[in-house]
């Protein structure tokens, strides 16, 4: 019996009418018989007690630290369905349960249903008429099943005039707490097709066009009216039509109505509350309908549900992070891929302000969670549902922040032309069980497949990215197990490096010195099989041998020949040794290695790097004498650094690091690569007199050998002969900047990134890092702080940090 039904079963209680006269004869009645007027009190006094029951076990007292067990406020109170509490507060009633008063922050929401049962005589008959506005008022709307804002308002009127907001909080909790209901509310009008615009444009057929047209918006009421329709397949099929025109970033939700509903709404005390009891009632449904029932794929409009609770301002509020919002986390992480794709590309066109609303939602519900546990090596912060689930949801909303910045899905690296050599032990690796997983490449995220976009892609996201991670959660993340479950890829565990966006830099990192070092005990063991079955020799090191004055020599001709015959040993553990001197690697000698290495490649007298003393970074030679494997070398050296967890001396501009990720260098790089030039270029596309009168310039442009001879080259056939004018400049710029920072160093670069991803092809290092982040892996970070460093320094040896030589 839902709470109406009570409310209409206990109206109907026969009533006595009063004459004038017995008004007058009650003296003269027989005690024990009954005065039909206290008949009449005792039955309202009854009917309110109930109705106090009622809204306490629904609604609560709202006092945080209630302690009555009949109380939706107490902690340990289980919320039960409206039949459920109309049945249980007439039980309540009978046995004279306790009843709370109301809390302050209460009071307003429901005086009418808290009012005292003993009034003064003198009023019941006008106790007796609200009571009956308030009845009429709630019959008007007990029949509404889904909400529109021009609804909304309506009711919203008549509550305010009668200052009674209960019909509202009723309708919103009934909408609000069901999957069928909000699903069908706040719909878009649906406008005019072509061929209806034409139609209705003929006079002779106006006629048809209007009974056409009632009978449209006929199946429409009737298909909306139809609680059940959304969720029942080959049922409504004008739904569908409709789900088929929308675009694939389309919901058929009036997403603008919604946030003005809810500006409205929340402004309002009284109100906001029953919008979080219907949240921790419609989560669990709508969980189990993803779960079990496959609803999306029935009816896409599901979606509109997510979007709607979505708007809600207040979702981050401490009173829906312990209940409400964990529930609904949990039930939005259970979309299809298809439903979560839809979403990010939906809310890629919301503004900046409203991404960060949604990403702080999802990260206040991290920081409470973690915060208030206290997680460790046996409690892992992998196994809390809440903050798995915040974080699934949180990475749809960072998709929306990559599809709705700047993308460059354009200007892509074509792929190495020879695929990079497998190792000679696969066989033997393949008969011992230990298949390579990845041997196609390094691991892809399914919603980045799903939305054709990659992180990479996107020059300049509407929030930045590192606001999306969280830095309580990367203090409490217990690494060496999260990569554990990361390698397994098990539906029961969770890892967050499959959310790479939420962790640091730091932290990737030592997910990443996991994997390698894993690979390299998983090359050391595959040796000593191979040794036992083939009985060569065992080497389960890459080791190099190499002489001081002949490093360079010794290193990379050690490094080809490896290369060449066997790449697999390139992921062995690097153990250096220099000749004639004692010592033993451990892990000292080989970042000595590298950077003497370094300090001699990158050497300007040497030419296969230029040095830019105003940048004070290093670019490919495009006139170096050095043959392609010189370039593969190197690459593999700087790969073999991050693989030993080195940090090299080296800087390049991060078009470089963005070339090594797969995307080619644009205008927009030069800025870093080559200032001068990039601000020469920026001055003729600012430049607003006659490009062609004034600067005299050609598609013809020239540059500098090894030797400084002037070398011309032409951006297109004749270029000579093409002026550059202001209708031509962009395409100018954009194929001066192609020419130095792709075309004229592609023979080297390639050669490069060959030898850089002989050694990390198998590393999750594409799938965790942004181009920023591995200049930080390669060479640390630029900006020193020599504070924190005299802070965290332990003296020794009679030394202080107000010794001399310490200053």
């Amino acid at each position: 019996m839902n709470p109406d039904e009570k409310e209409d079963c206990e109206c109907a209680a026969p009533q006595a009418q009063t004459s004038p006269a017995s008004g007058a004869d009650r003296e003269h009645e027989e005690p024990d018989v009954e005065n039909p007027e206290a008949s009449r009190m005792k039955r309202a006094a009854a009917k309110h007690l109930i109705e106090r029951y009622y809204h306490q076990l629904t609604e609560g007292c709202g006092n945080e630290c209630c302690s009555n067990p009949w109380c939706a406020s107490s902690v340990g109170f289980t919320r039960m369905d409206n039949n459920a509490a109309a049945v249980k507060a007439l039980e309540l009633y009978k046995v004279n349960a306790k009843l709370c008063d109301p809390h302050p922050s209460k009071k307003g929401t429901a005086s009418t249903y808290l009012e005292s049962s003993t009034h003064s005589n003198s009023a019941s008959s006008d106790q007796q008429v609200n009571h009956k506005e308030a009845h009429t008022l709630r019959e008007n709307f007990k029949d509404v099943s889904y909400l529109t804002e021009e609804k909304v308002y309506e009711i919203l009127g008549m509550c305010g005039e009668k200052e009674d907001y209960s019909p509202l909080i009723r309708v919103i909790g009934r909408v609000f707490s069901s999957a069928e209901g909000l699903v069908q509310s706040f719909r878009r009008s649906k406008p005019h097709t072509k061929e209806e615009l034409k139609s209705l444009q003929g006079k002779d057929e106006d006629k048809d066009e209007d009974e056409k047209e009632a009978a449209a918006c006929s199946a429409t009421a009737m298909e909306e009216d139809s609680p059940s329709s959304s969720t029942r397949p080959g049922e409504g099929s004008s739904g569908d039509n409709d789900v088929q025109k929308l675009a694939p970033d389309e919901v058929s939700v009036d997403i603008e109505a919604v946030r003005r509903v809810y500006e409205r709404l929340l402004s309002n005390e009284k109100i906001e509350a029953a919008f979080l009891n219907a949240l921790v009632y419609l989560s669990p449904n709508v969980e189990c309908d993803l779960t079990y029932h496959n609803v999306y794929s029935r009816d896409p409009n599901y979606l509109n549900l997510f979007v709607i609770v979505m708007e809600n301002s207040n979702l981050h509020s401490p009173e829906y992070l312990e209940i409400a919002l964990p529930q609904f986390c949990k039930a939005m992480s259970k979309l299809p891929l298809a439903a979560q794709a839809k979403l990010a590309r939906l809310w890629s066109h919301y503004s900046a302000e409203q991404i960060r609303r949604m990403m702080e939602t999802f990260q206040q519900l991290i920081t409470y969670k973690v915060i208030s546990n206290e997680f460790n090596s046996r409690n892992l912060v992998n196994d809390d549902d809440a903050v798995v689930a915040s974080t699934k949801c949180l990475k749809i909303v960072y998709y929306a922040n990559v599809l709705g910045g700047d993308l460059d899905v354009e200007h892509n690296e074509d792929e190495d032309d020879e695929p990079i050599p497998e190792s000679s032990e696969l066989t033997l690796q393949e008969l011992l069980g230990e298949e390579r997983r990845n041997k196609k490449g390094p691991r892809v995220d399914p919603l980045e497949t799903e939305l054709g976009v990659r992180t990479n892609d996107c020059r300049r996201p509407l929030i930045p990215f590192e606001e999306f991670i969280n830095e309580p959660l990367n203090e409490v993340l217990e690494m060496d197990k999260d990569y554990t479950f990361f390698k397994v890829e098990t539906e029961n565990k969770f890892s967050f490096m499959t959310c790479p966006f939420i962790l640091n830099a730091v932290t990737k990192n030592l997910g990443l010195y996991y994997d390698n070092r894993i690979r390299m005990y998983s090359e050391r063991r595959i040796t000593v099989l191979y040794s036992l079955v083939q009985g060569q020799q065992l080497n389960p090191y890459l080791r190099l041998k190499v002489r001081r004055d002949h490093i360079i020599d010794d290193a990379l001709v050690r490094l080809e020949m490896i290369a060449m015959e066997n790449p697999a040993d390139l992921k062995k553990q690097l153990y250096v040794e220099f000749e004639g001197e004692q010592g033993v690697d451990e892990g000292g000698v080989s970042k000595e290695f590298f950077q003497l290495v370094v300090e001699e490649i990158f050497n300007p007298d040497i030419g296969m790097f230029t040095y830019d003393e105003y940048t004070k970074l290093f670019w490919f030679n495009p006139s170096s004498f050095e043959n392609e494997g010189q370039y593969t070398l190197i690459g593999i050296v700087l790969g073999l650094a991050i693989y030993n967890n080195c940090i090299l001396d080296v800087h390049f501009p991060m078009v470089v690091y963005r070339k090594l990720m797969g995307k080619k260098g644009t205008f927009r790089d030069l800025a870093d690569a080559n200032p001068v030039l990039n601000q020469s270029l920026k001055e003729l596309l600012e430049y607003e007199g006659s490009v062609e009168e004034d600067m005299m310039i050609t598609f013809q442009i020239s540059h500098n050998d090894l030797f400084g001879n002037p070398l011309m080259y032409d951006l297109r056939e004749n270029g000579d002969k093409i002026p550059v004018t202001n209708d031509n400049r962009r395409e100018f710029v954009a194929q001066y900047s192609d020419y130095i920072l792709n075309k004229s160093v592609e023979k080297q670069f390639k050669a490069f990134r060959r030898g850089f991803h002989m050694v990390t092809n198998e590393s999750p290092l594409k799938y965790l890092f942004r181009p920023e982040e591995i200049e930080l892996l390669i060479c640390g970070s630029r900006n020193l702080d020599f504070l924190a460093l005299e802070e965290t320094t332990e003296y020794d040896g009679g030394y202080n940090r107000d010794s001399r030589i310490i200053k």
